[in-house]
């Protein structure tokens, strides 16, 4: 037995590597064709003659199907194997890529980004299978790589397909190559990776998913529709008091089933709640703190007397550095963690943020002094969304890995979205006299409030009480 040992370890190593390796290009690639839509959105409203006030719904309609698919995945995976369901999640991507490149109308086109509601369902899915199958340290270092793999995809989706587009000039071509790339992945699901052996008990809790799923509709719905009907508006307000209505609802419900599809009791307890507190301030974070920031950077201080004037490629070049630097807080979590302990690691990132975000505020006028702390707040996120699915996971059941992820990223997606409506709100009301254009302390305003809740959950997180073993 004891001369066999070294070579079975080697073997494990050999097999830990290969399955991490197909899970990265997994998000990688959920990265790419979720950065991709915006530099190709111009092309699909030419090609398929979308009217600029119906464009939106190409995110929104997206947007929607993930936050009512990742919790169903998270759960299913938590039933029936995480293997399997994120089978079924690129097989809905695939199907949906293809659509989306074969699309004749926006209906067909809205049809196919539903069907891509799924790749946020990935990431959830794929920390439960690491964590199941891997020892707490290389669980760890996957989920880093993971969700670094997932910053670095979002980056170079805008960068591929601009690049792709230009050369080619043909919109279809460009979105069969992504569709490619989704085919891709769910061939290569089929090899090498492992099923989880954990299994929850019980079964689907059906009524609950359709509960929530029509509360966050509500929800998203009504915050995304706020700039057309108005933020004081009764469709507004009333989407508003339904989606609280049914969020009522679905928390009695959840609390007097056996089986839960979400456990509400366990997202409440002083193990976990302030991370998943922290999720939701980093969704603020990244809609709310930085929606603006590319306004400011693009606004020309001789017509409205601040930003930069920033043309289209000094933009994309001042937007990759807080992206490249919110890779490497992400990918390298684990040695930064494993010598400073992971709730520590999440006061300092919020810290960075919060640091970063007030001393934009007085930066305002100096280029690459502003840039230079743009950079650290990206430095913060990054390692925000490295750190947080670990402590989350590792303060849940293990048979809830996939259900406790999809908590976190649906209220990571629940915070941006309040963040981004406050943050549109602010800048839409405090105007420059006399223009259409924000004031200065409108922006100041708003990394002002985002940097003092930055650091109230630094302190939040960071204090956290530890999970029992």
């Amino acid at each position: 037995m004891s001369e066999r040992s070294p070579g079975t370890a080697e073997h494990t190593v050999t097999g830990v590597v290969a399955v991490v390796g197909l899970l990265v290009f997994f998000e990688l690639t959920s990265g790419l064709l979720q950065g991709a839509t915006n530099p190709l959105l111009p092309s699909i409203q030419s090609e398929l003659g979308v009217p600029s006030a119906q464009l939106h719904w190409v995110h929104a309609v997206q947007y929607l199907a993930a936050a009512v698919s990742v919790p169903i995945f998270g759960r299913l995976g938590d039933l029936y194997g995480y293997r399997r369901m994120l089978r079924v999640a690129l097989l809905f991507i695939t199907v949906g890529s293809v659509v989306v490149a074969l699309a004749p109308d926006l209906t067909v086109l809205l049809v196919g980004r539903a069907l891509l509601g799924p790749l946020a369902a990935l990431l959830p899915l794929e920390i439960g299978l690491v964590r199941d199958r891997l020892s707490p340290e290389q669980s760890r270092r996957a989920i880093g790589m993971l969700v670094g793999s997932l910053t670095l995809g979002s980056l170079l989706g805008a960068l591929v397909a601009g690049m792709v587009q230009g050369l080619v000039g043909d919109v279809r071509v460009t979105l069969a190559l992504l569709a490619a790339l989704a085919v891709a992945c769910l061939a290569l699901s089929y090899f090498r990776i492992p099923e989880s052996r954990n299994r929850a008990e019980g079964g689907m809790d059906w009524r609950g998913g359709v509960l929530l799923g029509l509360a966050l509709v509500a929800l998203l719905g009504s915050i995304s529709q706020g700039n057309t009907w108005g933020w004081t508006s009764p469709l507004f307000l009333g989407g508003l008091v339904a989606a609280a209505v049914l969020f009522a609802v679905w928390v009695r419900l959840e609390l007097r089933t056996e089986h839960p599809l979400v456990d509400v009791a366990g997202v409440a307890s002083a193990a976990v709640a302030p991370h998943y507190f922290a999720g939701a301030v980093l969704g603020v974070v990244l809609l709310g703190g930085q929606s603006g920031i590319v306004l400011y950077l693009s606004a020309s201080p001789e017509d409205v007397g601040y930003g930069f004037g920033l043309g289209v490629m000094a933009l994309a070049l001042a937007v990759i550095l807080p992206s490249a630097t919110a890779f490497v807080g992400a990918s390298t979590i684990a040695a930064v963690a494993g010598r400073l302990g992971y709730r520590r690691t999440v006061f300092v990132a919020f810290s960075l943020i919060a640091g970063g975000l007030t001393g934009m505020a007085f930066a305002w006028q100096l280029l690459p002094l502003f840039l230079g702390l743009f950079t650290l707040v990206g430095l913060g996120c990054g390692m925000a969304l490295g750190a947080l699915p670990t402590l989350v996971v590792e303060a849940s059941a293990a048979d809830r890995a996939g259900s406790a992820s999809a908590v976190f990223n649906n209220l990571k997606t629940l915070g941006g979205s309040v963040g981004g409506a406050v943050s549109a709100g602010v800048l839409g009301y405090f105007l420059t006299a006399g223009t259409d254009e924000p004031a200065l302390l409108a922006y100041q305003g708003v990394w002002w409030g985002v940097a003092v809740l930055s650091l109230a959950t630094a302190f939040v997180a960071g204090r956290a009480r530890k999970a029992s073993a």
